[in-house]
């Protein structure tokens, strides 16, 4: 009988145990794919023959990269001031602090799409080069996720409600989403610099 009682728990932490696992394993796949992405593009950048072609410094514009940078830091802000919330259970702070980050990413998102709209529009397409084709993996697969991560927002922002009686499972999904949230704050800043900064000089 004392087995018996015991085992709903072991499972609830064997399931917990398997949720980190699992997203620690998709963080390392991401990191992955972001290294290679990056790889690619440095040495189009540095080591291919771009002479004849449109280059990305001639086109970016560092000013806009700087408010998308903020924005983007902002964002993490905004979302740290959510999770201290949470554990606050203060429900309707929690839900303004995400959707300040959600606005604050999707304008982010939204001033990313302009500039590649004004890059293609200015002769920066991505056909034109190894260069242009990397930078344009690189910097999209970023927005990519961070546009996931929005909708990620947004279901959290709806489910949150829901989760007023199982604060276990509510911080735990804002603890997932804030580790997805820092580690696109993180590539962000590599890409500013090797991309912008330094591809872009």
């Amino acid at each position: 009988m004392q087995n018996q009682a015991v085992m709903p728990h072991e499972q609830h932490v064997d399931m917990d145990q398997v949720d980190v696992f699992g997203f620690w394993l998709y963080i390392m796949t991401d990191c992955v794919l972001f290294g290679c992405l990056f790889a690619v593009f440095i040495v189009l950048t540095y080591q291919g023959n771009t002479m004849m072609a449109p280059m990305l410094k001639n086109y970016v514009d560092l000013s806009d990269v700087l408010i998308e940078t903020f924005l983007l830091l902002a964002s993490n802000f905004t979302f740290c001031l959510a999770s201290l919330s949470l554990y606050k259970n203060k429900m309707m702070t929690v839900q303004f602090w995400l959707l300040c980050t959600f606005m604050l990413g999707a304008s982010f998102v939204v001033m990313e799409v302009t500039e590649f709209a004004h890059l293609a529009q200015e002769g920066f397409g991505w056909f034109f080069n190894g260069q242009a084709s990397a930078f344009y993996a690189l910097v999209g697969t970023h927005g990519l996720h961070v546009s996931f991560g929005l909708l990620w927002i947004l279901t959290l922002i709806i489910q949150l409600p829901l989760l007023k009686n199982s604060m276990h499972i509510a911080k735990r999904r804002m603890t997932y989403l804030g580790l997805f949230w820092n580690f696109l704050d993180i590539v962000w800043i590599f890409v500013f610099t090797i991309v912008y900064l330094m591809g872009a000089s």
